[in-house]
């Protein structure tokens, strides 16, 4: 379902969850705090009409410590992402970044792929695909 964007190829932690649609404001908050030890988990209801992640948000979580980034949606700037120490898994890739509108919810439960992803969980992801479990794993 996903493909591995990040130039971290496996990557697993604390889940936070962000639900937003074709606006990347509150991942754009999460990602300029500190996240170490954690994984944003991004519901972009499946979107391809816009990149809720591109190259300066990347490399800011990575900055802040970020294990990863999965997106139930699209990315941007590729390239860069691909170099940046962080784990990104996304749908595919779009060119248009999104509006800014201040629309977006914070550590809600999110449900895609049908698998539901509480924050607080934990998440793991590599090539092979991702896990969820209610408790750390390793």
């Amino acid at each position: 379902m996903f493909q591995n964007f990040g130039g971290r190829k496996a990557f697993g932690g604390e889940i936070v969850t962000v639900k937003c649609f074709e606006d990347n404001s509150v991942v754009k908050e999460q990602v300029g705090l500190p996240g170490k030890g954690k994984v944003m988990v991004v519901d972009g209801g499946g979107s391809k009409r816009a990149a809720l992640l591109g190259d300066m948000l990347a490399e800011k979580a990575a900055e802040n410590g970020w294990e990863g980034i999965i997106i139930f949606g699209c990315i941007r700037d590729v390239d860069v992402i691909m170099q940046t120490e962080l784990g990104v898994q996304a749908l595919a890739t779009h060119p248009m970044k999104t509006e800014k509108r201040g629309i977006g919810d914070l550590n809600v439960p999110v449900k895609f792929g049908g698998v539901e992803f509480k924050p607080g969980d934990y998440v793991y992801a590599d090539n092979n695909g991702v896990i969820v479990a209610d408790k750390k794993l390793i």
